[in-house]
């Protein structure tokens, strides 16, 4: 039975996390996450690790890969930080609304488009064999891909909150449903490097 065991990480704390910034890459805590990320997965079996494009996921990625020696590591756009779907804002709680309105047009049709793309090349089983990838992105694709493996309410990727360098995990095979193996696992962190990314009071 072919399958792809598709490993979905956050990437690490961005430095100067405040300011939003695409150009800004990852803090000292967002390396050490990275780097322990990288240690978490040296004996997973990676063939290949995906990132997207902006500094703190490729950064993130560099560091994972170095614990991963010979294992290809490949940019892409369609995993890079962007709207994953054009969520009709009604009836959504007031938070979630602004954050869909800060959205234009072009986002509002270029995000859904670049997020079906990744859907089609990872969320998938693999013609034959088994295949292990790694996926280095950002929080939305990771909430969009565990929506659509429980085959949830397309809003529903709204609420999902990964960590930075938090670890999900998802199996595809062939005649058979998608498979959530692990979701938002921080077990590589210590506890002072785990809720970050998140608001002061989601963490515990």
């Amino acid at each position: 039975m072919a399958s792809r065991l598709l490993f979905l990480a956050r990437h690490g704390e961005q430095d100067r996390a405040d300011e939003e910034s695409p150009a800004v890459g990852l803090s000292e805590r967002g390396r050490r996450q990275a780097t322990l990320l990288g240690e978490r997965l040296r004996d997973a079996r990676i063939d290949a690790v995906h990132h997207g494009p902006l500094p703190r996921a490729a950064e993130t990625a560099a560091l994972v890969a170095a614990a991963l020696p010979g294992v290809p590591v490949h940019v892409s756009d369609d995993v890079g930080d962007h709207l994953p779907h054009d969520t009709d804002p009604a009836g959504l709680p007031p938070a979630y609304a602004d954050l869909l309105a800060a959205y234009d047009a072009a986002e509002r049709a270029e995000g859904p488009r670049r997020t079906a793309a990744a859907v089609d090349r990872f969320a998938t089983a693999p013609a034959d064999g088994d295949v292990r990838e790694l996926v280095v992105t950002h929080s939305f694709l990771i909430a969009w891909l565990v929506r659509h493996a429980l085959d949830a309410p397309d809003r529903r990727w709204l609420g999902l909150n990964p960590h930075n360098a938090g670890l999900t995990v998802i199996r595809y095979s062939s005649g058979r449903p998608p498979s959530l193996i692990a979701v938002n696992d921080v077990a590589h962190l210590p506890p002072e490097l785990r809720g970050t990314g998140l608001p002061a009071d989601y963490r515990f």
